[in-house]
């Protein structure tokens, strides 16, 4: 596999993807992307945005054009659809090399659009509805505009591609204002889910939440209906997959934000649903990121205009450090209020 080696960047990165990729012999299907005037319309439904709609357009890769950037998307079209519908653990996709040119910046874009005929089939075989079908896999499009926010250039960092495997093999769905992820227990929320005495503990099935960005407030209300969602969507969809718990880690469910924050706002409010698991390391760089889109800032550069940036640069003026939280509550509401 010479193109695994000539597009990724690190050696010890290509010699585990040419593994993957041999491990899973020969293709099963022909990796087939639109073509040139179909792909604006096709971005467009997946909420790109259009300021990279052109330059998407421009590099689209053809078989004919470079028959090794083709058979290097081949082998990573392969990997995300291999295992449509399992629930497996997060691998990092490779970092891509310098060799691959201006393509670089988008070639995962690529990846899931020659992904998107497959998992779009397993969604009607599951009979998810259209509307959480397409809001799911609009993800593509937050996603670029994140990496826009973060970095001020179009493209896809391995990061944020890496996440969108969820979204492209039909792990995550987006119910309402809130993502559900079919996932199993970590070691250590579920030790904690345990000593709550609940019979359920590491590896048993349950549900992450994620909250994206750019969605409207997380209101109450809104939270409330997407659990509700969630229990009816995952009993209908997978019912082979039973779902009792459901967890959280995230910047949002740092317990020092309540120093900060008035008791009845949204982000308090979210965190009281979750039991605290266990307290990540502390990590500035992430609730930088998602609230500046900046990391390794001065503190005194950043901007406070809302509460919650305003909480976040006198913390670190202060000389502390934020650390997310992990969190993890019940899906059953009755239940959820016996732990109260």
């Amino acid at each position: 596999m010479d193109v695994i080696d000539e597009f990724v960047r690190d050696d010890a990165a290509a010699k585990e993807l040419v593994e993957l990729v041999e491990a899973l012999g020969e293709p099963r299907f022909d990796v087939v992307l639109p073509a040139a005037d179909d792909l604006p319309p096709l971005l467009l439904e997946l909420a790109v945005p259009h300021e990279d709609i052109d330059e998407l357009t421009a590099l689209l890769p053809s078989r004919d054009r470079d028959p090794r950037v083709w058979r290097f998307l081949e082998s990573c079209t392969q990997l995300v659809v291999s295992r449509m519908g399992a629930v497996t653990p997060e691998v990092p996709l490779p970092e891509l090399a310098p060799a691959m040119g201006a393509l670089q910046r988008y070639f995962y874009v690529y990846v899931y659009l020659a992904a998107l005929p497959h998992v779009r089939a397993f969604h009607r075989e599951r009979e998810i509805p259209d509307d959480i079908s397409r809001l799911t896999l609009a993800d593509l499009g937050r996603v670029l505009a994140d990496h826009r926010f973060w970095y001020g250039t179009g493209g896809l960092d391995t990061e944020l591609a890496s996440w969108l495997r969820l979204h492209f093999r039909g792990e995550i769905y987006q119910l309402g204002r809130l993502q559900f992820q079919r996932a199993k227990l970590g070691n250590r929320t579920g030790k904690a889910v345990t000593a709550a005495g609940q019979p359920y503990g590491p590896g048993d099935p349950a549900l992450a939440v994620h909250v994206p960005a750019t969605y409207g407030p997380m209101t109450p209300a809104a939270c409330e209906r997407s659990f509700a969602m969630a229990r009816e969507f995952f009993a209908r969809h997978f019912p082979e997959e039973e779902y009792h718990v459901a967890v959280c880690h995230s910047w949002l469910l740092d317990d020092q934000l309540a120093d900060y924050l008035p008791v009845e706002s949204n982000i308090l409010q979210f965190q009281r649903r979750f039991r605290p698991a266990y307290e990540p390391a502390p990590d500035d760089a992430v609730i930088l990121r998602f609230v500046f889109g900046k990391v390794g800032t001065d503190p005194a550069e950043l901007p406070r205009r809302s509460t919650l940036q305003r909480a976040i640069v006198d913390h670190l003026k202060a000389g502390h450090h934020w650390h997310g939280g992990a969190g993890w509550c019940l899906l059953d509401p009755t239940e959820a209020l016996k732990l109260l």
